[in-house]
This record gives structure tokens, C-alpha cells and sequence, in this order.
């Protein structure tokens, strides 16, 4: 019987779509519909309500630190600016410890340098020969230095390729670690100078006509002061 009932042609109920005068509203709301947004509402009404009892039992005398340590701007609460949040001292004691950074940083680099240049081959410098030939006259000493010449020369066009990119792209990495090294002691040493004009005592800076050595860093000269 159930073959039967399948094997009937019926026909396909389609949703019911929304009337021409209603047409302005949408689509037509259905139950699934109607389900999600009633659950929203429900949601969004028993929220309200915990947050009505939570305010109805606050206790007046409540203190938060927060209270004092931020402000209102537009309705949202921002923790104040704190502009004085180190004094001197502890902002010298920063500087300093970033410096002993930057210098173990230049130390670092230095090595890596040293290192680089030990296994880098400079053609430009040439082991000198140490072997002694001897002549009987002069025509034989030239052809043996000819015959030296000509086998001390270098060869080039066996190097494999491979060999001559990673060559230069150790050249190139050491031309950018002695840049990176030189920046960062000239980093250094602007911060060492802003480190001891942070210290009291007297002092102005020298103009370019008072300098002996002329540099394009500012110079500065400090008052002689008597120590007990």
C-alpha cells in the first residue's frame, strides 16, 4: 500500500507568500521566524531584568578604585592619563638599562662580523709565495716567473655558480651588519649623551668656531665644579 500511496502523483504545497497589499512589510514572517525572534525578545527581557535587581540591591556606601582612577567621556569610562607615572630616577634607571641593551647588541654584532670576515675569502689579498726558484741566467728566470705568472692566476670559470650566489649574499650580509653596527653605536652614543645632560651641573654647548675637532654631533662643556 505504501508503494501505491508513493507511486500517486500530488500536489506540492508551496509557502504562502505575502499579499500584494502587504507587500511594503516584506517577506512574510513564518514560524521559524517568529521562533528566533521571540527567543531574542525573551532573552533581551530577562536581561533587563537581572540588571534592574543587581542595580535595585547595589549597596549606596560601594567603592571601587576605579572610581577615582578614571573619568567619563562621552558616557564610557577611560582610565586617566598618566603622565607622571615614573619619576627621574626611575626614568634614568630605564635609559640605562636600554643602553646596556643596545651595547650587548653592538657587541653581538660585532662578533658576527668577525666571524663573517674570518670565513669570507677576499680575492683582493693574495697569500704571498714563499717558494724560492733558482737560475742559472737571467732568460731562465724570467721564464720561470713567466711560468709562476701565469699558474698563480686565478680561475674563475670553474666556480660553480651555487658557490658565487652564496658568496655574495655573505658579502652583502656583512655590508649590512656593519651598517646596523654603526647605527647602533651612533644610537648609543646619543643616548649616552642625553644620559649625562640629564645630570646636574652647569653646562652650555660650544659653538662650531670654539670646537677643535669639528663634528656633526653637538658638543657640550661643563662648568668646573669644586668637589669637597
Amino acid at each position: 500500500m505504501s508503494s501505491l500511496r508513493n507511486a500517486i502523483s500530488r500536489r506540492a504545497h508551496k509557502e504562502r507568500a505575502q499579499p500584494d497589499a502587504r507587500k511594503k512589510f516584506g517577506l512574510l514572517e513564518k514560524k521559524k521566524d517568529y521562533v528566533i525572534r521571540a527567543k531574542a525578545f525573551h532573552q533581551r527581557e530577562d536581561l533587563i531584568r537581572n540588571l534592574r535587581e543587581k542595580a535595585s540591591n547595589r549597596n549606596p556606601d560601594e567603592f571601587n578604585f576605579k572610581m577615582v582612577n578614571s573619568m567619563t567621556v562621552d558616557g564610557v569610562h577611560r582610565p586617566k592619563p598618566e603622565t607622571n607615572k615614573y619619576t627621574e630616577e626611575e626614568l634614568m634607571l630605564l635609559k640605562h638599562k636600554d643602553m646596556g641593551y643596545i651595547l650587548q647588541a653592538i657587541q653581538s654584532e660585532k662578533k658576527k662580523i668577525e666571524r663573517l670576515s674570518s670565513t669570507l675569502h677576499e680575492l683582493d689579498n693574495k697569500r704571498a709565495n714563499k717558494h724560492v726558484y733558482f737560475a742559472e741566467d737571467r732568460e731562465e728566470a724570467k721564464e720561470i716567473q713567466s711560468r709562476v705568472e701565469s699558474s698563480s692566476a686565478p680561475d674563475f670559470g670553474n666556480i660553480p655558480s651555487r658557490i658565487k650566489r652564496k658568496t655574495a649574499s655573505s658579502y652583502k650580509e656583512l655590508e649590512g651588519r656593519k651598517l646596523r653596527a654603526q647605527k647602533l653605536e651612533k644610537l648609543y652614543a646619543d643616548m649616552a649623551l642625553q644620559k649625562e645632560l640629564k645630570k646636574p651641573g652647569r653646562k652650555r654647548k660650544l659653538r662650531e668656531e670654539e670646537i677643535e675637532n669639528p663634528t656633526s654631533q653637538p658638543v657640550y662643556k661643563w662648568h668646573a665644579q669644586r668637589k669637597r
